[in-house]
């Protein structure tokens, strides 16, 4: 659910680019000043590179699971060529929406609807880090929640939640960030839960190939720049909006403290769809087997260019950019140019992921208990990895 929760974000994305542009939409507030520009911006890059960087290290693992409902979901190439129009359609029903019904009753379903999302994705985020701090003798019992379908060889799954004591105590915290953000919608709560959102996705959505992922950005691209530049659309869903579907952060900080209301905003969007690329030239890099991640960090300083360039296109021409306009490109062409240099572009373009050996890792429906924390990233990155080998009938290793 977040998967799909966080793959709707390019729907409405934009108006971060619009609401980073200095007093948009609000004539009546006075113009940011340069120091708190520079704070805002540089803190909605960092907080765009933590969900891609941890997101892509949690990437590396797949699940043990015989149990295939415990896969993170792969995009296929028909899966990548669809989504542009899916997501059109979205957003195009969204804005609709917003012009006929009144706003105040949507948002609040649609704070409901994420209120719950919310909380199971900050819980599955926070759930290897809170495990550091439980003790030793913590008294930690195992849970299952099971639900089927028919009897005997008939019988098929329909929910199966295995959790423990831990992850009871992180959903009780996420709970109160979650109630926090309902009654107050502030945004640090939002980008509590716009993070956990985009962690949950880079994780747990994967490209089978890279030419998957090239149709998926290049669709995106075209996407993104018609119904920025072509129409009102996605600025006026995004300003209308009131979700963590994005994440801000005040120009008036320096002023006005935590009750800043000026926001620079960058919408998820913007964040997932080259973050889950950016995972896969990750796990290329660890199927080389050469010790190296070459592609993997080429794709991330290309990410960091690319939002960087898109920042100070906005704040020269005042106006909402189509991030992946700069995105795309750039995670694109770097890690290519890298691949062309060292002769790899074959090795790169024939690497099936949904083939590939990697650990053990929890879905968001199972109250997870995650592996492949930073803490473990040099044994993961430096190991072979041991476990059977896993192939799709239809998706044959190219390896």
């Amino acid at each position: 659910a977040v998967g799909a929760a966080a793959m709707e974000e390019p729907a409405a994305h934009n108006g971060s680019a619009a609401g980073a542009a200095p007093g948009a939409g609000t004539p009546t507030r006075p113009p940011a000043t340069p120091e708190g520009m520079a704070l805002a911006y540089g803190s909605l890059v960092l907080m765009a590179l933590l969900p891609i960087f941890f997101g892509a290290l949690r990437s590396v693992s797949c699940a043990k699971s015989k149990n295939s409902s415990e896969m993170p979901e792969t995009i296929t190439s028909r899966d990548a060529a669809r989504f542009p129009i899916v997501a059109s359609c979205t957003l195009l029903g969204l804005y609709l929406f917003f012009k006929i019904f009144s706003q105040e009753y949507i948002n609040l379903l649609l704070s409901m609807y994420f209120f719950v999302l919310g909380i199971l994705a900050l819980s599955h985020t926070i759930s290897p880090m809170m495990n550091r701090f439980f003790p030793a003798n913590f008294p930690n019992k195992q849970y299952q929640l099971l639900f089927t379908q028919g009897s005997g060889e008939s019988k098929e799954e329909i929910v199966n939640y295995e959790f423990d004591t831990k992850d009871l105590v992180c959903l009780a915290l996420s709970s109160v960030v979650g109630v926090w953000y309902l009654l107050r919608k502030h945004w640090i709560a939002n980008n509590l839960f716009g993070l956990a959102f985009s962690l949950n996705g880079v994780e747990l959505l994967h490209l089978n190939n890279v030419s998957t992922g090239c149709i998926l950005l290049g669709g995106l691209f075209i996407y993104d720049v018609f119904w920025v530049f072509g129409t009102n659309v996605m600025v006026t869903v995004a300003k209308s909006f009131e979700a963590p579907i994005k994440l801000v952060f005040p120009q008036d900080l320096l002023e006005k403290g935590l009750d800043a209301d000026n926001f620079a905003m960058l919408g998820l969007g913007d964040i997932v769809i080259p973050g889950i690329f950016i995972a896969l030239l990750l796990r290329f890099d660890i199927s080389l087997k050469k010790n190296t991640h070459t592609y993997f960090y080429t794709s991330f300083v290309a990410y960091i260019f690319g939002l960087g360039l898109t920042i100070f296109i906005m704040h020269i021409f005042k106006h909402a950019q189509p991030a992946l306009l700069y995105l795309v490109p750039a995670c694109i062409g770097f890690p290519l140019l890298v691949a062309l240099a060292k002769g790899e572009v074959t090795e790169m373009f024939s690497y099936e992921s949904s083939a590939e050996i990697l650990p053990h890792t929890p879905r968001l429906t199972h109250f997870p208990t995650v592996s492949g924390s930073p803490a473990s990233l040099a044994d993961s990155m430096q190991q072979k990895l041991s476990c059977p080998r896993r192939r799709r009938q239809q998706s044959p290793s190219a390896m």
